[in-house]
């Protein structure tokens, strides 16, 4: 008889829980939902640990443990180990050019949106021509500009005419804002403390001038993480 009305309690809160996550956020609902699983997981283990039922007990407790995040290998442990970027891309825009970077791969893709090429996409243009740009265009442009033709063609330089110590030289022309901060690192306004430190993590794996990347790009992403991480403070 106990076992029946902890059972019905069980269910009344689960219906309940559910009847309150169909009203919130997915994002948010899937977190609660986690917590919740973890939570009476670990319930109905002590309540089975009471009743003697120590070889159900333990791993259903264990397994509520890792719902809830507090053991390594339990499954939320493992999810977050294991989960990956898959599809997130940071983009950074200035007056001539705007690029995106994908974090999986590492790929840079432009799209020139000012002068005689506007509309033009990156790939679609020669490096002689992308090289000829850098007469045109601002300074912060020329420093975009320059990242993408390093990992382009590393070769580019010979028809760069003087100009790419300007381009990996240059500087931020402006405060970045909140909205360019979360372009940068590709996160949702919002995001996580550990949402925008992965997120980091990860650029800088592929953008650090250690590794081949770019030091103008390399300072705006940390520029960005600076930004976004004083709301966590």
């Amino acid at each position: 008889m106990p076992t029946i009305i902890f059972g019905l309690l069980v269910l009344a809160l689960a219906l309940w829980v559910l009847g309150v996550i169909a009203k919130v956020d997915p994002k948010i609902a899937a977190r609660v939902l986690k917590a919740s699983g973890g939570i009476l997981a670990i319930g109905f283990a002590v309540f089975l640990g009471l009743r003697g039922e120590v070889g159900i007990a333990i791993p259903l407790g264990i397994f509520g443990l890792g719902l809830l995040g507090w053991i390594p290998f339990g499954p939320a442990g493992f999810s977050q180990r294991t989960q990956k970027s898959a599809g997130q891309t940071s983009h950074v825009r200035s007056a001539y050019l705007e690029m995106e970077l994908d974090h999986d791969s590492g790929a840079m893709r432009g799209r020139i949106v000012a002068g005689r090429h506007q509309g033009a996409a990156l790939e679609r243009l020669d490096v002689k021509t992308l090289a000829a740009l850098l007469d045109e265009i601002d300074e912060e442009s020329r420093a975009l500009l320059v990242a993408y033709l390093d990992r382009r063609d590393p070769s580019w330089s010979e028809y760069a005419q003087g100009h790419a110590a300007a381009g990996r030289a240059a500087t931020s022309s402006g405060k970045m804002t909140e909205q360019e901060a979360y372009q940068i690192l590709g996160v949702q306004p919002g995001a996580s403390a550990d949402d925008i430190t992965r997120a980091h993590r990860t650029l800088m794996k592929k953008m650090h001038p250690d590794q081949g990347g770019s030091t103008y790009l390399a300072a705006r992403i940390n520029e960005a993480k600076e930004i976004l991480s004083r709301r966590h403070r």
